[in-house]
């Protein structure tokens, strides 16, 4: 087996296993089981779990913005339909919230590469609304709603809370409509 192949393999073997169960629960013996990669070649693909850890949070956050990106860009771009994305992501057997705020709260002060794919995927998302939002406030605001459904669907496991935020969310975008309206 390549180290490409294996690559992959550790990485949705890690997947799986993270987001399921937490970080910190897992170990390498699990991801090594898992993935069917030697112990020596997961250390030379990934010399500590940090490094592991990080590229399965960099991974995932390209697959979740690709994922959400396509679906409502397959609606018209329209700011609404990321809420529905939302739901079906929180009706998906094993919805457990985000793994980025799960891996946060796992570590308190996570290291450095850590951090910063949790911040990139942040940003990232909050700069994807502002795209579809010029109203620079009014993205950031959605972008609260959608934290905050997510953890919401996650503590309660209900699905619903997206159409909740959905409803604050044409509120605060006809708000803003109406304003831009009035100008």
């Amino acid at each position: 087996m390549d180290s490409t192949e294996a690559t992959v393999r550790l990485l949705e073997a890690a997947e799986d296993l993270f987001y399921a169960h937490g970080v910190q629960a897992v170990g390498m013996d699990a991801v090594r089981e898992r993935s069917g990669v030697s112990l020596k070649r997961l250390y030379q693909c990934f010399p500590a779990k940090n490094d592991l850890v990080e590229a399965y949070l960099l991974r995932r956050d390209e697959r979740w913005r690709g994922s959400l990106r396509d679906f409502v860009h397959a609606r018209g771009d329209d700011p609404l339909a990321v809420f529905a994305w939302l739901k079906d992501w929180f009706a998906e057997p094993g919805f457990r919230g985000c793994a980025f705020i799960n891996s946060f709260g796992e570590f308190g002060e996570p290291a450095p590469g850590i951090a910063a794919a949790i911040r990139k995927h942040k940003d990232e998302v909050r700069a994807y609304l502002r795209g579809l939002v010029p109203a620079e406030g009014v993205a950031d605001q959605l972008f609260a709603l959608v934290e905050g459904a997510t953890v919401l669907a996650a503590i309660t496991g209900d699905s619903g809370e997206a159409d909740t935020a959905r409803e604050a969310a044409k509120v605060l975008l006809a708000a803003q409509t109406e304003s831009v309206t009035q100008k």
